[in-house]
């Protein structure tokens, strides 16, 4: 079959146009930041990882992950929302420090509606509600009947963040009792868990799943409306008495406001072209992370819900931090 030369040239100037581009505005020409307010090992620093070296490809500059752990992930929102407004830092980061920290601290040194934009959302996952094997409970019922009889900690991988809150409403809901253990990061209480120093705890499904499959922890539920066909045989919360039980991890790529439309629209494109990649979207679903893109619009907005949704939980919870 013969395919006109005009045609062939179009359909590469085509494929050619986001490297073009980045050579005619001359961005970026040095090294990107991906920041993961967290310690490694938790699910938004699984999800930069895995993106890193393809958008470093893709954008022809190194892209280094650096963790900035400290004070519930808003240390190192803090540090992008008051970088300079050029696309260089990046925060890849969930829920907690952009939508549940306003409610929570009373002293934020920064505002996210304000001194952030968002460029994509990149994957969510449901949070898991896992045991540590040897607790006696093979059900959301059982694991409420054992609490009332012995005391239980409950492992909290950031004071205030989702899987916190998760664990409070599930209290709340179920009639369960136990005791709270905060840590700086779902890494750290992970393990202790893991050790049995900590018996229970909700986390993101992409860092917990495979210390289930490992048989290292025990999952009693999912937080999904719908079972998760990775794991079909669990039942959801929902299911187990607990109507309309719903929560789990969003992650999402910020930059500070008044970085240039045209760099976020850039990125935007890189980004979504990577996350969605085959390479890239079977390995995050393999751990439980489904992909989610948006416009950065679109992203803005739905942080601007969840704060409202995640203000009326923390005034129900009456939890504050300095």
């Amino acid at each position: 079959m013969n395919i006109p030369r005009r045609a062939i040239l179009l359909a590469a100037a085509a494929v050619a146009a986001p490297s073009l581009r980045a050579q005619a505005t001359g961005w970026p020409n040095k090294t990107l930041r991906i920041v993961v307010p967290y310690p490694p090992g938790g699910s938004s620093d699984i999800i930069a990882r895995a993106i890193s070296q393809p958008l470093s490809e893709a954008l022809r500059q190194s892209v280094i992950v650096e963790n900035k752990p400290g004070a519930n992930g808003n240390l190192g929102a803090d540090l992008v929302a008051k970088s300079q407004p050029d696309g260089y830092a990046m925060l890849l980061c969930d829920t907690g420090a952009l939508a549940i920290s306003p409610s929570v601290y009373t002293r934020l040194q920064f505002d996210p509606s304000k001194d952030l934009r968002g460029v994509t959302m990149l994957a969510y996952s449901p949070h898991l509600l896992v045991v540590h094997p040897s607790v006696q409970a093979s059900n959301l019922k059982e694991l409420v009947a054992l609490s009332k009889q012995k005391e239980l900690n409950f492992a909290v991988s950031a004071t205030g963040g989702a899987p916190h809150l998760a664990g409070v409403a599930l209290e709340r809901a179920s009639g369960a009792r136990w005791q709270y253990v905060p840590y700086k990061g779902g890494a750290q209480a992970i393990q202790d868990t893991i050790a049995g120093q900590t018996q229970v705890m909700m986390n993101g499904m992409l860092a917990t799943l495979p210390h289930v499959q490992s048989g290292k922890l025990k999952v009693l539920g999912v937080s999904k409306r719908s079972r998760m066909p990775l794991i079909g045989e669990v039942p959801t919360i929902a299911e187990q008495g607990v109507a309309g039980f719903e929560s789990g991890t969003w992650q999402g790529m910020l930059v500070a406001n008044g970085t240039p439309a045209g760099i976020v629209q850039q990125l935007n494109a890189e980004l979504i072209r990577v996350i969605r990649s085959p390479d890239v979207r079977a390995r995050l679903a393999g751990q439980g992370a489904e992909v989610v893109t948006m416009t950065p619009a679109e992203q803005d907005r739905f942080f601007g819900v969840e704060r409202s949704r995640w203000a009326q939980v923390v005034a129900q919870a009456n939890i504050k931090l300095d």
